[in-house]
């Protein structure tokens, strides 16, 4: 945003050399790039008039001229345009020009001259444009500095505005900025219209058909319109914040779009058929051709403004050629709304013309700035004598936006900022920021709509008090920073207990291919299908949130074996969503698991050892494993579930051979899916010491004969009951089929290990829990020993 200082003066002084001023904006928050002085580089160049041109005696293509410029001179000129009573610039005996040339008195085919005529290229006003000596207009002072005649001394700021400050793009939106900063007075000059008795509503009518994306529309009409070039002041500012002068119409428009932030646009009112105006979106197959005379596609999601029957304008944009100001045009409209920014965004990216108008909008203008804006268009027509305003403003909208409310504590704000400035200074700062102050409740201006948060007033606090007052001091050690929580220090206990193991973390995508349902094998009414689809994905393979990590644990042991890998563990400890409803209404409920997954050297015992070592070392022993054949992802005679006090925990086995297929696995996989938020609840983070044991143990093997149905847990868990608090250990050491075990049958073998932790066992104690043992066995699970 380039901003001219003389225009700065308008709404507050500045009383500092431009560079102070650069450093204390930059200081206060307000960037800048950088300042130009722009007559930088022009010295004894001044006003000039013509009094007399004869021709030169011995050169057709050149005259002599008398000239006036405080002083009596006599210039030798080629210049074509020159002509007697011209006031023009005059460079002196020993005047410099922007690019370095000196100029000096000397003879012009034997005719003395003693200056130069120069023309605005020479100036440094334009690049190669000028067709001859500038012509001064009006009758500017003899002799005066040509800097200041044609504001040549000026100074432009260039600030690098920040995408959340949007009211900063705009003249009023600096002065307030600068006022603040060096302690100055602002005020904008006060907008008085002068209008006819008639009534708009008898030229216009205008009808909004999507507020959400046109929240305001005001529209105002002027006629008899005088179509001229803009007085040299105005064009002088439009060309120190880089906007081209065309005519006072268009300029006016772009006056007001860089004194208030607020874009404009007017049309032609004799081209709007039935001198209507329409916001509404794109029909299918509609163009446009617009001002940089280009046939534009629109899209139905388009924001346009219509008249009765066709788009004139893509709003917040560009107008149309079939609505623009001409040379004949009698009867305007001027027209100032606020659009949403992230339509005039994709708006303008789809059809490739990102413009000073669309790059404002698109950061969320405030709509309580439009009929500010539109009202100053009219009194510059009026104070420009171009047209007549028409009584009467057309303003549609639904809404307006609304001060938000923050409270305001001073001891909370100092003590976030390390500072002890006063109630007094900081309600000061807030009032100058145009804040509403009532008790301790702050109310920011609609245009600040980055002021949201009590850390929001803080940093604006902090940057007018002044970084730079701000002491260094050091940290307090109020408090214990670092450290992590249990479920930190949960998952690196899950990590280095699985990496112990030999297993590799992997981390994969939380989006997940809806296709992998199918080959998991899932049945179609599975809980696990229903899953959280993503509006914009990535691609087809992760359009939705996935609901378990066997697809991604299998394509990455795919990948392994593709690389003939031969023994690879993996785990991943991560996250599943599962939805609350569908379609979505709140967000999904998220739980994290364990997944391992191997093949190669192992077999299920390997991995059962590897999930008992997990539970270890979480320090949960009140679990047990029961076969699980109901699981389509697993292989239904070598899968099982884990139940930590009765709740299902997760489950592990071999993954079926029919899913091996579709991931291109021509092994045995073995998985494990483990529950680790479940995990989190039962797991006991202090360790029980116990002392080693005073008195000795008694060992006694059963080998036993059982249906191959049964289940050697449900053994485990009888040994356990009878034995209560005498049996110490039960390891399983063998299970065996073979000719000496009936058909349907087969044997298991137990190594069970007693202790009294306060006596010596005796032989009868242990032959009498043995029988219980044995009795119950029997009875339960129809379990008998072996014979031989």
């Amino acid at each position: 945003m380039k901003m001219p200082l003389s225009w700065l003066n308008d709404y507050t002084k500045v009383g500092v050399t431009p560079k102070e001023y650069c450093d204390a904006m930059t200081l206060s928050g307000s960037k800048v790039d950088a300042f130009e002085m722009v007559g930088e580089g022009i010295e004894k160049v001044v006003v000039g008039k013509i009094l007399k041109i004869e021709q030169h005696p011995d050169a057709d293509k050149l005259v002599v001229c008398q000239v006036d410029a405080g002083e009596s001179l006599q210039i030798v000129t080629g210049a074509k345009n020159v002509f007697e009573g011209a006031y023009v610039p005059v460079a002196l005996h020993g005047s410099h020009l922007p690019d370095g040339t000196v100029i000096k008195k000397g003879k012009l085919r034997g005719v003395i001259s003693e200056g130069m005529f120069c023309s605005t290229d020479e100036l440094g006003m334009t690049e190669g444009t000028a067709t001859g000596v500038l012509i001064l207009e009006g009758e500017p002072v003899l002799g005066e500095d040509i800097k200041k005649t044609l504001g040549l001394d000026e100074v432009v700021v260039d600030f690098d505005i920040t995408s959340n400050r949007p009211d900063c793009l705009s003249m009023i939106g600096l002065a307030r900025e600068s006022a603040i900063t060096l302690h100055e007075e602002f005020s904008i000059p006060q907008v008085v219209v002068e209008e006819n008795d008639e009534q708009v509503e008898d030229y216009l009518s205008v009808k909004v058909e999507n507020s959400a994306l046109c929240p305001r529309y005001t529209a105002r009409v002027v006629k008899n319109i005088k179509i001229e070039p803009s007085p040299m002041w105005m064009q002088k500012r439009l060309e120190g914040c880089g906007v081209r002068a065309i005519n006072n119409i268009v300029d006016i428009t772009n006056y007001v779009m860089l004194e208030y932030g607020q874009p404009m646009h007017a049309f032609d009112i004799d081209f709007l058929k039935g001198q209507s105006i329409c916001v509404r979106t794109a029909k299918e197959e509609e163009t446009i051709v617009t001002l940089d005379d280009v046939e534009r596609q629109l899209t139905p999601d388009m924001l346009m403004i219509c008249d009765g029957e066709k788009p004139v304008a893509v709003a917040g944009v560009m107008g149309g050629q079939n609505s623009e100001i001409q040379d004949s045009t009698k009867t305007i409209v001027f027209e100032s709304a606020n659009f949403d920014g992230a339509s005039i965004r994709s708006t303008a990216k789809a059809l490739g013309m990102r413009t000073e108008s669309s790059a404002r909008f698109e950061k969320e203008l405030d709509a309580n700035v439009t009929l500010d804006a539109v009202n100053r268009a009219c009194q510059l027509i009026c104070e420009l004598g171009a047209g007549e305003v028409v009584g009467g403003v057309i303003d549609v909208y639904e809404t307006l936006p609304k001060r938000l409310e923050i409270t305001l504590r001073p001891a909370k704000i100092n003590s976030f900022l390390g500072t002890d400035i006063s109630e007094e200074e900081m309600i000061r700062i807030l009032k100058a920021l145009e804040c509403e102050i009532k008790g301790d409740k702050i109310y920011p201006p609609t245009f600040r709509k980055d002021l949201e948060t009590e850390a929001d007033i803080a940093e604006e606090i902090a940057r007018f008090y002044g970084y730079d007052k701000i002491e260094s001091t050091l940290m307090k050690g109020e408090s214990v920073a670092g450290g992590k929580t249990l479920k930190q220090s949960t998952e690196d206990v899950v990590k280095r207990a699985l990496t112990s193991r030999g297993l590799y973390e992997i981390y994969t995508y939380s989006f997940t291919d809806p296709n992998a349902f199918d080959k998991l094998n899932l049945p179609a009414d599975s809980e696990l299908r229903k899953c959280v689809t993503i509006l914009n994905p990535l691609g087809e393979e992760q359009s939705v949130m996935r609901t378990q990590h066997y697809n991604e644990m299998l394509k990455a042991l795919s990948l392994n074996n593709s690389h003939r890998n031969q023994n690879v563990g993996l785990f991943e400890l991560g996250t599943v969503y599962y939805p609350k409803a569908l379609p979505v209404t709140e967000l999904p409920e998220e739980r994290e698991f364990v997944t391992i997954g191997m093949y190669g050297d192992v077999d299920f015992y390997d991995l059962k050892g590897i999930v008992e070592q997990l539970f270890y070392a979480l320090n949960i022993s009140d679990y047990k494993v029961v076969a699980k054949k109901d699981d389509p992802t697993f292989h239904p005679g070598k899968t099982a579930e884990l139940m930590v006090e009765g709740v299902s925990a997760g489950v592990f086995g071999a993954v079926h051979p029919a899913v091996c297929n579709q991931y291109e696995l021509d092994r045995e996989v073995l998985m494990a899916s483990i529950d680790f938020t479940l995990l989190l609840e039962y797991m006991k983070p202090e360790k029980t010491y116990h002392a080693l044991p005073k008195f000795p143990a008694v060992t006694r093997d059963l080998a036993m004969l059982c249906d191959d149905e049964v289940e050697v847990g449900s053994i485990e868990e009888i040994i356990r009951q009878c034995g209560k608090a005498l049996v110490e250990e039960i390891k399983l050491f063998d299970i065996y089929k073979g000719k000496q075990i009936p058909e349907g049958k087969k044997s298991v073998a137990y190594s069970v290990v007693f202790r009294d932790a306060n006596k010596t066992l005796e032989e009868q104690e242990v032959n009498r829990v043995m029988d219980k043992i044995l009795t119950r066995l029997e009875e339960k699970l129809h379990v008998e020993l072996r014979k031989n």
